[in-house]
């Protein structure tokens, strides 16, 4: 059996960074782990090939070879999916289709023609797979218990082409417990987290180490401290295993902000190069929070758990939500005077979306306010697929301020130098700071060494073209970064990273304008004047 995995384009959003990547001569952020994890779920005497859309293009030759068709899809790529499942049906094509839209939503991808879509994950439902294909029997592929990860198996790491991903992706566990009304983590993967164990996790790095992979690794965990003890005991493995190679990985993970309370899980994260986190704060109004489930953001003063992961040595990727039930007006100015106040620069800001079939989308259903088939990709610029409960233009429009405000270039490279400048110094690994040498076994490639140094230095001067040169703002460029080297130089590459990821966030806010007044216009709505900005200015 020859079997071709596809994954569909992903459009732009907030987690694209076309120019960060292309800067480091990467095409995207992150592989299709998925995919590569139903790879090695598939009978290993098969013929395999993948074909990532945002890497590469079908070609006729891939189809010709093809016997059998596997997407994997997020809601976001729903649009792609729905074209490849028809494309590959006039082709003739067998088609599989799995992932989080076909699990949630199956009956549009059965009208688009595809023979089997898979709901539920791949460790328990690839056997029903194979076995309905050996019956003849088509349709609907589903198991609704939760596997076990210690059966999972290392994905097809191979592949992949290494080079063109940003971050490599690997995952210790699924589930979360919390249960966000707004959230589709337990939805599709349950609120028990179950993890894969120490072990398993170190043979999918050294896999990655052997194959030359280096650099950014993304463990995409629904909350990497769902278990404490969990990630203790992971940490405790990883340290000493990153040591012994060189430290050849640096690590971005999801987490949620309790993590601000237990400083010593954070100097756990960051000894084993766990530097940068994810984490859902979505508002600064308790209200909403309560509204929305999500109490254990309100435990504890949010600035007080954010401060103290930024001090302690890691960087804050936030996500915000505008729209949520019980939200004021003002929620956009409230919002960036938060970021103000903690110096996060980086937040992905989006308009509520109801995921299917979670507590929010029922809750919704039930009240008459669920809109169909409307901004069900839940992308950056999806139109809302509710109906708020406040004026709509309103919402939409502090949205586009609020993007506004905060992709600002000078302010947000002004939030991203107080943020770096008020994190620790980088603290040296304990066999450096002794003088220790490497294992000459693991001393790594010199080639690849100075290849990743040209690489680097061509992407640091790039930045300085874009931000020290040719804008209004250089000045200020030139100041924040000769501060950086002069008070807090162990922040420094951290720092000019950061300042690169906001190329990307800068173009998004025309685009996130253009965006937002189509859907405004199509809803035969008009745009209030700018709403009063609070503190934030």
């Amino acid at each position: 059996m020859r079997a071709l995995l596809v994954c569909p384009e992903f459009p732009l959003s907030f987690w694209s960074f076309q120019k960060s990547c292309r800067l480091r001569g990467n095409k995207t952020v992150n592989p299709p782990l998925g995919l590569i994890t139903v790879a090695a779920l598939l009978p290993q005497e098969w013929e395999m090939r993948l074909v990532d859309l945002n890497t590469s293009s079908l070609t006729e030759k891939d189809w010709q070879w093809a016997d059998l068709v596997l997407i994997s899809a997020m809601y976001i790529q729903r649009a792609g999916l729905l074209a490849l499942v028809r494309e590959a049906k006039r082709r003739g094509k067998t088609v599989v289709a799995g992932g989080p839209h076909p699990t949630s939503l199956p009956e549009g991808v059965l009208e688009a023609g595809c023979d089997f879509v898979v709901r539920g994950e791949g460790e328990n439902t690839i056997p029903l797979l194979l076995g309905a294909m050996r019956q003849g029997k088509t349709g609907i592929i589903q198991n609704d218990a939760k596997p076990d990860l210690s059966t999972s198996p290392i994905p097809r790491f191979d592949l992949l082409r290494l080079q063109d991903y940003a971050t490599v992706t690997i995952q210790t566990s699924r589930g979360c417990p919390f249960d966000c009304e707004f959230c589709d983590v337990v939805n599709l993967f349950g609120r028990i987290p179950r993890y894969k164990t120490p072990k398993q996790v170190m043979a999918e790095l050294e896999t990655l180490y052997r194959l030359g992979a280096r650099g950014s690794v993304f463990i995409c965990d629904d909350n990497f401290i769902g278990s404490k003890k969990h990630a203790r005991a992971l940490l405790q493995e990883l340290t000493p295993w990153l040591r012994s190679r060189g430290e050849p990985f640096s690590f971005i993970t999801q987490a949620s902000v309790n993590l601000g309370q237990d400083l010593e899980m954070i100097d756990l994260m960051t000894a084993a190069n766990l530097d940068k986190v994810f984490i859902g704060i979505e508002s600064p109004d308790e209200k909403v929070l309560q509204t929305s489930h999500k109490y254990h953001n309100i435990k504890h003063p949010l600035v007080e758990s954010l401060r103290n992961i930024k001090e302690n040595g890691m960087g804050i990727i936030g996500s915000f939500i505008i729209g949520l039930d019980g939200e004021t007006p003002g929620a956009g100015p409230r919002i960036c005077a938060f970021l103000e106040e903690t110096a996060i620069p980086t937040a992905m800001l989006g308009v509520l979306q109801a995921a299917p079939h979670t507590r929010l989308w029922h809750r919704l259903e039930k009240e008459g306010r669920l809109r169909p088939d409307v901004g069900d990709d839940a992308g950056t610029f999806s139109a809302m697929n509710l109906e708020p409960d406040r004026p709509e233009a309103e919402i939409m429009q502090e949205y586009v301020d609020a993007w506004d405000y905060l992709y600002e270039p000078s302010r947000y490279l002004a939030r991203a130098c107080r943020y770096h400048l008020a994190m620790r110094p980088v603290r040296r690994p304990p066999a450096t700071a002794a003088g220790t040498s490497r294992p000459k076994d693991r001393v790594p490639d010199r080639r690849m060494a100075w290849r990743r140094i040209l690489v680097e230095a061509k992407a640091f001067f790039q930045v300085i073209w874009w931000q020290g040169v040719r804008t209004p703002y250089r000045r200020q460029f030139w100041t924040q970064m000769l501060g950086m080297l002069r008070r807090n130089p162990t922040r420094f590459v951290e720092y000019i990273v950061t300042c690169a990821m906001g190329e990307d966030l800068f173009n998004l806010r025309g685009v996130v304008r253009e965006k937002a007044a189509a859907i405004i216009k199509e809803r035969q709505a008009e745009i209030p004047a700018a709403t009063p900005r609070s503190k934030a200015n």
